[in-house]
């Protein structure tokens, strides 16, 4: 799963010694923009590196698993990065380059000022 997410805040790293080796976990609040903003705690577990790039204030897109385990009969929700991109802002599209509008030419020949009311610019003759 994932969502889109600005980076309210980036809590302190929590580091322990486990029976596996040394961990590192550390949360990050994002702010989902909405018409009702959310803020979703996310946990980075030995990501220090993809922690370190996050700016307060930047928009990501989060990739994410959510797990849940029970503990002494309460249970506790993790939500999971296992990915964090910098969100693509759209440059918008460039002005097509265009000459200015401006006057018609004036033609010097008598024939062009005539008035030439078909389609492709072809005469018949016919009256």
């Amino acid at each position: 799963m994932e969502f889109e997410g600005v980076v309210y805040k980036i809590m302190p790293a929590t580091k322990g010694v486990s029976a596996r080796g040394e961990w590192q976990r550390q949360e990050v609040i994002f702010e989902m923009p909405q018409e009702f903003s959310r803020k979703v705690c996310v946990t980075f577990f030995n990501k220090e590196s993809e922690v370190a790039r996050l700016k307060e204030g930047a928009t990501y897109i989060v990739s994410f698993n959510i797990e849940s385990r029970e503990y002494n009969g309460r249970w506790y929700t993790d939500v999971r990065a296992w990915r964090v991109q910098p969100k693509q802002e759209s440059a918008p599209a460039p002005a097509p380059d265009m000459p200015p509008i401006g006057e018609e030419p004036a033609y010097s020949s008598p024939a062009a000022s005539e008035v030439d009311d078909l389609p492709f610019g072809c005469r018949t003759g016919i009256a």
